[in-house]
């Protein structure tokens, strides 16, 4: 028997063989990795080696929730996607909300794990306790939206019946930065993660809404626990009543808002862009996630400007400022366009814009010609051609299509000399999050030692208060940064195992109180670092298998560079950045040098079999 908030199933597909089997998981293994990606990260390890690349059969897509998700407390109906991705061809993780995490479960899974390649494109629908392969030749080509569409119409079922998340074309053409989209616009993005659907000729995957057919150890208690985790973050910063646009500004005044591929930090029309000004301004109406009372994601229609009458998903911080600022767009009916754009066509919007904006610059100062563009102007701003730019890359079509499909990082090493130094990426291959990271130095650091191409110990920054930790003295402090972000980390990746979205419950103790009152295990604080930190290091041997050199623990020249101007004027992170990774190893564990996890570290957290079974692929 299965424990609370867990149906102790695991569903097994394989598209080449059309197999698909399940798997008991017990409830030792449940304790020691909880759900979503400490169990994705499990996986990986255990079934893809270093031979596999991530566009191979071999390569696995795994999908998993957690205990919380579907237990009925406020937005937990989170989702996490592990594999070998693209952009590093290392460890991918991302994160989805809307309703698959609850779906899945309600269909009978903790998770699945897809192997294999299709001969032809197909869709997995998932229902009472069953999965099927159904042909997709029809929706191969179509975007997001469409296909969604499109099957819902084939299932004969309405928006909330059935949870859909699917790529576009740009996962069908291998764009290694494309996305898996789902339930009008959420998205699994980091690391590709929708090219290895498209490598494996998986359209979409479908899972039916149905009653809830796990227990809960405590409700009463869940439900207390959800009634003052809403209380607490209605209060906690804007996005109960502007969205995460409503921090638009804020960032801005800090000199983390990334203007024109970060050539300056100055602009002036931050206040017409902000979530403020959009819920103000702009036609609302709500669509919420699943029981989620925050119901931060909205529906908006434009307004003014030249895209007034448009109607999309409200676009959140990161495609504001990726369609607004780092392209040198003023108008925010136009950032609403290239967002909704971009999701439907199933690409992350961070990496796509590093990559527009990187090609903007290259043509304002006359590194691509009208040749290489075919006719568009990449002029800073001009929204029309950046939306036709955003459909060539899709299609990898023409010279800059092809060119940009494979991240900035390639595309400035193939176009070669000077706008090499403009390409705003980490050294293992992805871009940040859509912020100035010059000026928030926490994450910039974080996303260059992470495991899985994005941040993995901060959040909005470090928020060590929530964990009694204490609070940084000076953001800007080298040594103090990289310790801070060694010792926070393994709490976050903690709540991308249980299920629930992190603007839902942005504070540990009551993500922690819902795990425990929906599992009854009764998990303290260290118990859930335990858990978080062996998603961490599980992922850090992952990548060393998989090739991970310690220089590759940096930022790109411009992503690390001093900004010129801005409240972070003149700050410069490079001046001790060997003593920063050197510090945080020493932090996490690991050998300084080589950034191995120590036998001892996976001695405490349970797990160093992994030791003795890596110990030829180069560690010493």
């Amino acid at each position: 028997m299965a424990p609370p908030g867990y149906l102790g199933k695991l569903l097994r597909v394989d598209l080449g063989s059309g197999e698909i089997w399940t798997e008991e998981l017990l409830e030792n293994e449940l304790r020691l990795w909880v759900g979503g990606v400490a169990l994705g990260a499990k996986y990986l390890l255990e079934e893809v080696g270093p031979q596999v690349s991530w566009d191979h059969p071999e390569n696995r897509l795994i999908l998993t929730s957690g205990p919380v998700a579907g237990s009925g407390f406020g937005g937990a109906a989170t989702f996490n996607v592990v594999s070998k991705g693209p952009m590093t061809n290392m460890a991918g993780s991302s994160q989805a909300n809307g309703f698959m995490g609850a779906y899945m479960k309600f269909c009978g899974f903790d998770g699945v794990i897809i192997q294999g390649r299709s001969r032809r494109p197909v869709y997995l629908e998932i229902k009472e306790g069953r999965a099927f392969l159904k042909d997709a030749s029809r929706l191969w080509g179509l975007p997001v939206d469409q296909t969604e569409e499109e099957i819902r119409k084939e299932l004969g079922a309405k928006r909330l019946q059935v949870s859909v998340f699917a790529i576009g074309p740009a996962g069908e053409n291998l764009v290694r930065y494309a996305a898996i989209v789902g339930d009008g616009g959420h998205v699994a993005a980091h690391n590709g993660l929708g090219a290895v659907m498209g490598a494996k000729k998986l359209k979409a995957l479908v899972a039916h809404n149905a009653p809830r057919g796990f227990s809960v150890a405590d409700p009463a208690g869940l439900k207390q626990a959800g009634l003052e985790c809403f209380s607490f973050m209605k209060e906690f910063g804007p996005f109960y009543k502007w969205g995460t646009g409503g921090g638009f500004s804020t960032i801005y005044g800090q000199g983390a808002l990334p203007v024109r591929n970060y050539t300056t930090n100055i602009f002036q029309e931050h206040e017409r862009m902000n979530g403020q000004y959009l819920r103000s301004h702009f036609q609302v109406r709500s669509r919420p996630c699943f029981k989620c009372r925050m119901a931060h994601v909205k529906e908006v229609t434009v307004t003014e400007g030249p895209c007034k009458g448009f109607t999309a998903e409200e676009p959140e911080y990161e495609q504001i400022a990726a369609w607004g600022p780092q392209i040198g767009n003023t108008d925010l009916g136009g950032a609403v366009l290239l967002a909704h754009e971009v999701d439907r066509l199933g690409m992350d919007c961070n990496e796509a814009s590093w990559c527009v904006g990187w090609a903007m610059e290259c043509y304002e100062k006359g590194r691509l010609d009208p040749s290489q563009t075919e006719g568009l102007e990449l002029n800073w701003g001009n929204v029309e051609a950046v939306r036709e730019l955003l459909a060539r890359i899709s299609r990898r079509q023409g010279f800059l299509g092809e060119l940009l499909a494979e991240g900035v990082m390639r595309a400035a090493k193939r176009l070669g000399g000077e706008p090499q130094e403009w390409a705003i990426h980490t050294m293992q291959g992805a871009s940040p999050r859509g912020h100035d990271h010059r000026g928030r130095w926490t994450e910039l650091f974080d996303t260059c030692v992470s495991n899985t191409s994005t941040i993995e110990s901060s959040f909005g920054g470090i928020h060590a208060g929530f964990v009694g930790m204490k609070e940084l003295d000076d953001p800007f402090e080298h040594l103090e940064v990289a310790r801070s972000c060694a010792r926070f980390n393994g709490i976050r990746q903690f709540d991308d195992c249980v299920g629930i979205c992190r603007l839902a419950s942005m504070h540990p103790g009551f993500t922690l109180r819902a795990f425990n009152a929906v599992t009854g295990w009764n998990f303290t604080l260290e118990d859930a670092f335990k858990v978080g930190l062996r998603a961490v290091n599980a992922l850090r041997l992952f990548n060393l298998s998989n090739g991970l050199k310690i220089d590759q623990l940096r930022p790109s020249q411009r992503y690390g560079s001093v900004p010129k101007d801005g409240p972070a004027e003149g700050r410069n992170i490079m001046a001790r950045w060997e003593e920063m990774v050197q510090l945080y190893h020493e932090e996490m564990g690991w050998d300084p040098s080589t950034g191995w996890p120590l036998p001892n570290t996976l001695e405490a957290l349970g797990i160093r079999r992994w030791w003795e079974e890596l110990s030829g692929t180069g560690k010493k």
